[in-house]
C-alpha cells in the first residue's frame, strides 16, 4: 500500500517500495472474508468493492478518520500504528503510519496525503514517501472509502486505484496491483469487526 514515485525518491526508497510490493501477497485464506452481500468491480486499473456494515456512517467514518485505528482496517499486521495521531480533518493533511513487513526488512514509514474528505461520506488518501526536500511523492495509487446510509446499515465502498502508477515503476515491480482483490474484501470485514467491537 505504500511506495514512492520513481522520479522523486532516492534509490534506496524505491528499492524498498518495489520489494514491499513484490512480497505483499495475501494467503488464500483471505477468501474466507467474502461476504454474501459484497459487490466487486475489477477494472484494469482499480478494484472497487462494497460491503453493507451494521453501523452508522458516523461510526465508520470515525474509525477511518483516526490514524490510530487504521491498523483495525487492514486484515494482516502490515499496518502497525500512527506516527501522526491527530484525527484526519480535511484534504491536504498528511499523516504517517508505521508499517511492518518481514519480507521488506521489517519496519518502515509511509506518508499519506489526504485527497478526499467529506465528513461521514467519503475519505481517501494517496500513499507515498517524502522526497529529499520533504515533499510528498505519491506512488501513483490511492485508497478511497465512500459511505452511503442503507436503512440501519451503511454501504461502504472501498476503492483501490493504481491508474497513476508510472509504467517504469510497474515494470520494476512486475505489474500492478501487487495483491488480489480479496484483500479489499478482507479489509472491509476487518473494518466491520472494528466498528462492532
Amino acid at each position: 500500500m505504500t511506495c514512492a514515485q520513481v522520479r522523486l525518491v532516492p534509490r534506496h526508497g524505491l528499492a524498498l517500495a518495489a520489494f514491499i510490493l513484490r512480497m505483499a501477497r495475501l494467503p488464500d485464506t483471505a477468501r474466507a472474508y467474502r461476504p454474501k452481500d459484497k459487490r466487486m468491480t475489477v477494472s484494469t486499473e482499480s478494484y472497487v468493492i462494497t460491503r453493507s456494515i451494521a453501523a452508522t456512517p458516523e461510526e465508520i467514518f470515525a474509525v477511518l478518520a483516526d490514524p490510530c485505528r487504521h491498523c483495525n482496517t487492514e486484515p494482516t499486521d502490515w499496518v502497525r500504528d500512527a506516527v501522526d495521531t491527530a484525527p484526519i480533518t480535511g484534504t491536504g493533511q498528511m499523516f504517517a503510519m508505521n508499517m511492518f513487513l518481514t519480507q521488506a526488512g521489517g519496519h518502515y514509514v509511509t506518508h499519506n496525503l489526504v485527497n478526499v474528505f467529506d465528513k461521514d461520506r467519503a475519505i481517501g488518501w494517496m500513499p507515498g514517501q517524502l522526497d529529499d526536500a520533504g515533499n510528498h511523492a505519491p506512488g501513483g495509487w490511492f485508497w478511497r472509502y465512500d459511505l452511503a446510509p442503507n436503512g440501519d446499515r451503511t454501504d461502504v465502498t472501498l476503492t483501490y486505484d493504481w491508474s497513476a502508477t508510472p509504467q517504469d515503476f510497474r515494470d520494476r515491480v512486475g505489474g500492478m496491483p501487487r495483491f488480489p482483490e480479496d484483500y479489499l474484501a478482507a479489509s472491509l470485514a476487518t473494518l466491520e469487526r472494528s466498528v462492532a467491537g
